[in-house]
């Protein structure tokens, strides 16, 4: 019995994974599974630069804006979301093609993710409030006193994972380490992945013409329409807290767009951070969409 293949496509914001995952699916004859973490709310569609409708007329994709933005929503929920669909489109084709750039989502469909038991979302509120009001220091400190395991290896810059650990330890009355076995998990599938990467000048350049294309589009708008949810984790993301502040009245149009350019940027230094991490990866430039598919044609993939 021939062994069904996940083909992935991952790289850094801005790369064009879109257009080359069409390609490798229509040449496959199959669907596509988003892997990216922001597509999956309905109400955001400009800033997290959801497939158009001509994209998505060309090849069907799952898991994308299927959810409403106040659910509360994780990788864990979304590896259980992903290998069901994966299970479903297995039994109508041999491979199917998850693409984009959200590397703990990756990690959850080809390792697992831990079992982080459901927090209570009043703590949640309490604790973004908290950071409003004090500042993230006072987040790190109390984590440090609940959790220094994770204190010491956590990015502490970085305030969705501080909130995380807190929540999940405040929670549970366990360290948020004392779930995270890191063990990962067998898989029934073969996996191959293929990077797309260019010259970082060529790519910041990209970036920035998208954040126009974006804005032309009406970005400022959408972030508009979720001024009430600008308290929520998923708002958190680059093109929307710029924006708040600018509605705000704390930045111009101007700052806040050359703000998310520059933090768009950032967030592709770090997508490539995570993903050079992994020796799995083959990679090429988005131009290569001949070499790329002869090279998923010809590779069978492996087990994990």
């Amino acid at each position: 019995m021939k062994i069904s293949r996940a083909v992935f496509i991952v790289g850094p914001t801005g790369v064009g994974k879109t257009d080359l995952a069409i390609q490798v699916a229509e040449s496959l004859r199959t669907e596509i599974i988003s892997a990216d973490s922001r597509q999956v709310y309905k109400e955001l569609s400009i800033g997290t630069a959801v497939p158009g409708e001509k994209q998505l007329k060309r090849v069907k994709h799952h898991l994308v804006r299927h959810r409403p933005v106040r659910e509360y929503y994780n990788a864990s929920m979304y590896e259980e979301e992903a290998l069901e669909t994966m299970r479903s489109l297995f039994g109508k084709y041999p491979e199917v093609v998850i693409a984009g750039g959200s590397g703990l989502y990756i990690q959850a469909i080809c390792e697992g993710i831990d079992d982080i038991p459901a927090v209570d979302p009043e703590i949640r509120e309490s604790l973004i409030e908290r950071m409003d009001r004090e500042g993230i220091e006072s987040l790190r400190f109390e984590l440090k006193k609940l959790d220094p395991g994770t204190y010491r290896n956590i990015d502490l810059k970085n305030p969705k994972r501080i909130l995380k650990a807190l929540e999940v330890s405040l929670s549970t009355g366990r360290p948020y380490s004392s779930y995270l076995t890191r063990k990962k998990k067998e898989r029934d599938f073969l996996i191959l992945k293929i990077g797309l990467n260019m010259e970082r000048e060529l790519l910041y350049e990209r970036i920035n013409q998208r954040v126009d294309a974006m804005m032309e589009k009406g970005l400022l708008d959408e972030v508009r329409n979720c001024l009430q949810y600008r308290h929520l984790n998923a708002l958190n993301t680059v093109g929307y807290k710029e924006l708040f502040e600018h509605l705000d009245g704390r930045l111009s149009e101007q700052e806040a767009v050359q703000l998310i350019k520059r933090n768009s940027r950032g967030y592709a230094r770090r997508q490539l951070t995570w993903f050079n991490r992994d020796p799995d990866i083959t990679w090429f430039r988005p131009d290569q969409t001949d070499e790329i598919i002869k090279y998923i044609k010809n590779d069978t993939g492996h087990k994990n």
